[in-house]
């Protein structure tokens, strides 16, 4: 089996973040590997939707379920499923509407990931927030663990903005202004930055 490289950034952004940081560097140098990237948009997104608003803990629950329901994680394979046996496995109606849109978007060809591997940050972000079912959030998880983006720091994220509150000892939540805090200190590597923050609460690295 091929080895899955680390994103090309993530040793400069070791260093430089370590250099910033003295409490972050300390939890870099507690925890090895780096984000690993799925190269599967359909199956980002999905496991994205599913993990919306709920924890980690419920999502993986939900995704081994919707794993063994789908098998192969194909736009095909999840249009021919009904929504009542979606919602079998725990998925909301909500849930269940958007990974049914999602699943038309992309068999359709209406989500196209080479036109988003071409777009700035925030232009894939407003390209993919006009599809129903896809936030701000959403879109951050797929720019993060698809596109593989340095910069991106998902400020509405549960487990981002509870292991700021742990590590650094502010009051959860915090408030905007120490979030924009913690955003412009670790630019421009706020993806790998958030990566460790999750790290440091949750020894099994996030996916999506």
């Amino acid at each position: 089996m091929k080895k899955i490289k680390a994103p090309y950034y993530w040793n400069d952004a070791k260093k430089f973040l370590s250099n910033k940081d003295k409490k972050l560097a300390k939890i870099i140098s507690q925890y090895n590997g780096y984000l690993v990237t799925r190269n599967n948009p359909f199956h980002s997104l999905c496991r994205s939707i599913i993990g919306q608003q709920i924890s980690v803990k419920a999502a993986d629950s939900i995704w081994l379920k919707f794993e063994r329901v789908v098998k192969k994680i194909k736009p095909i394979n999840l249009i021919k499923l009904s929504k009542a046996r979606l919602a079998s496995l725990g998925l909301s109606r909500q849930k269940v509407e958007y990974l049914k849109i999602i699943a038309k978007e992309f068999f359709d060809k209406r989500l196209d990931i080479k036109d988003l591997q071409r777009m700035s940050d925030e232009e894939v972000i407003k390209h993919m927030i006009k599809i129903k079912g896809i936030g701000i959030w959403t879109a951050q998880m797929f720019l993060i663990f698809n596109l593989n983006r340095p910069n991106i720091f998902p400020f509405s994220d549960v487990g981002l903005v509870k292991a700021i509150s742990k590590n650094y000892k502010k009051e959860y939540p915090l408030k905007k202004d120490q979030l924009d805090f913690f955003q412009k200190k670790w630019h421009p590597y706020t993806t790998v930055a958030t990566w460790y923050m999750w790290r440091s609460i949750d020894p099994v690295p996030v996916e999506y």
